[in-house]
C-alpha cells in the first residue's frame, strides 16, 4: 500500500487554508471550510491509497473547490482564492489521470 503523499498534502494545504483565514481575519467560515473539505480530502486520499481507482471522495472535494474558489476568485481578484482554485483544479486533473493510467 503506497500513501498518497500528494493527496495527503493537498488536505493539508486546504486546512492550513482555512485556518490562516480565521487568523488573519477571523472568518470562522473559512476555518469551518477548510476543515472540513480538508478532511474530506484526506479521507480521499486515504482511499486513494487502499485503492487508486477509487478517486470519488477526492474529486468531488477538490472539484468544488475549484469551482467555489474559482468564483470567488473571478469575483474578487483575490490571491488565496485563486492559489486554492489552481491547487484544487491540479488536484482535479491529477486524480482524473489516476484513473485513466
Amino acid at each position: 500500500m503506497a500513501l498518497d503523499w500528494i493527496g495527503f498534502s493537498y488536505a493539508a494545504a486546504i486546512a492550513f487554508g482555512g485556518f490562516m483565514g480565521y487568523k488573519r481575519k477571523g472568518s470562522v467560515m473559512s476555518l469551518m471550510a477548510g476543515l472540513v473539505f480538508g478532511l474530506l480530502s484526506a479521507y480521499g486520499a486515504y482511499n486513494t491509497s487502499n485503492d487508486s481507482k477509487d478517486i470519488k471522495v477526492s474529486l468531488l472535494a477538490s472539484g468544488t473547490l475549484a469551482v467555489v474558489m474559482g468564483m470567488r476568485y473571478k469575483k474578487s481578484g483575490k490571491l488565496m482564492p485563486g492559489v486554492m482554485s489552481g491547487l484544487s483544479l491540479l488536484m482535479v486533473f491529477r486524480l482524473l489521470l489516476l484513473l485513466v493510467v
